[in-house]
């Protein structure tokens, strides 16, 4: 190769460099809050924002928090649990409808339960629960607990393998360690995967999951699952119904004592991760970017990350990632909850004193 073309290759590929590289600037949305854990958008500007003790919050389209709203059910606050996800119903603008995901109580009879109810006048109302992960246990840790609607309307919910039952997340008679389908009012399809199986819970979408705290749907309908490993194997996930994603059978992590959890990273029949990662970053969030402020995320998945403090942008190509890069680390925070809005990321903050941040193009003008 010649000088010339040299020096022409390197100035294309700089080019293509600076062109993939997103400028943006990062907005204060809200501030205040105690371990918030989800946003979701409300019509009007406003959002809604769960804390992990137990209240839920609406912020307005200034950025002030108001008062906990009434009605939320008792959670069980210990460790992991708390109050998880808030939903809202397709038709919320109609029906005022949405739904909430907690660790529900006693603490050694505990589960992730789903509570559907109407927001009526900052108090929730008509509350009813319309499903409870069974079976339920003592400990208080790995509950999943992220919520997800599928293009026909149902609803997915993630559970967690509860630490100390593993081996039920290869179990069909057991809800914990899986992802579950069910109609909104708590119903079950009768086309999930699972239907009719001898021994099997109907709810059941899919199996062989860890602790999953990272939950999208993209524009395509395609299903994308982000769950916590042991120390390493982090995954990031492409749900096929009735698919089994391995834990604890396949792992790319090691026992929190340096055991071997299985010998085994892959086998026949096991759905392979998308990513992975070891160390592990506890991912524990995720959003599939849709819109046209940033060109070059359309599509690309984002996981907020605990350990690393930071989000980790997922390059997604044809259904492969292609390449991972590391944002947002100025915050310097543990990060819990991203959501894709309008255009715009949303970052949220875990821990005390957090707050939400809109993710802008550098040169938009507001």
């Amino acid at each position: 190769m010649g000088t010339k073309a040299l020096i022409l290759g390197l100035t294309l590929n700089l080019a293509m460099a600076a062109a993939a590289a997103q400028d943006y600037r990062l907005v204060p949305v809200a501030e205040g809050l105690d371990f918030p854990w989800c946003v979701a958008f409300l019509p009007g500007g406003g959002l809604l924002v769960t804390e992990l003790g137990g209240t839920l919050r609406e912020v307005s389209p200034e950025g002030v928090l108001g008062d906990p709203i009434a009605g939320v059910p008792e959670v069980y606050r210990m460790s992991q649990g708390g109050l998880f996800d808030v939903l809202l119903h397709p038709d919320f603008e109609r029906n005022q409808t949405l739904f909430l995901s907690y660790a529900a109580p006693p603490a050694d009879d505990n589960a992730t339960e789903i509570l559907r109810a109407r927001l009526v006048s900052g108090a929730l109302v008509d509350a009813e629960v319309i499903f409870s992960v069974q079976p339920r246990k003592p400990t208080a840790v790995h509950y999943g607990g992220r919520m997800a609607f599928l293009p026909d309307g149902t609803l997915l919910l993630t559970s967690g393998d509860g630490f100390d039952f593993r081996e039920a997340a290869q179990d069909l008679g057991s809800l914990l360690g899986k992802t579950v389908r069910i109609h909104l009012d708590g119903s079950i399809p009768a086309d999930n995967p699972f239907i009719g199986h001898d021994g099997a819970h109907p709810a059941i979408y899919t199996y062989g999951h860890r602790n999953a705290q990272g939950l999208a749907v993209a524009q395509d309908g395609t299903a994308y699952l982000n769950e916590h490993g042991p120390r390493g194997g982090d995954e990031t996930n492409r749900l096929v119904a009735g698919a089994n994603y391995g834990w604890p059978a396949v792992t790319f992590g090691l026992d929190y004592n340096g055991a071997y959890v299985s010998p085994f990273q892959e086998a026949p029949g096991l759905a392979a991760p998308l990513d992975h990662w070891t160390p592990s970053i506890a991912p524990a969030s995720l959003a599939v970017y849709a819109g046209d402020r940033f060109p070059e995320w359309q599509g690309d998945l984002f996981a907020g990350a605990l350990v690393d403090q930071e989000v980790r942008r997922l390059d997604l190509e044809n259904g492969a990632v292609v390449g991972e890069e590391a944002l947002f680390s100025e915050l310097g925070r543990r990060i819990r909850d991203v959501r894709s809005h309008d255009g715009y990321l949303y970052v949220v903050e875990d821990g005390e004193d957090a707050r939400i941040w809109r993710v802008e193009p550098a040169a938009e003008s507001r």
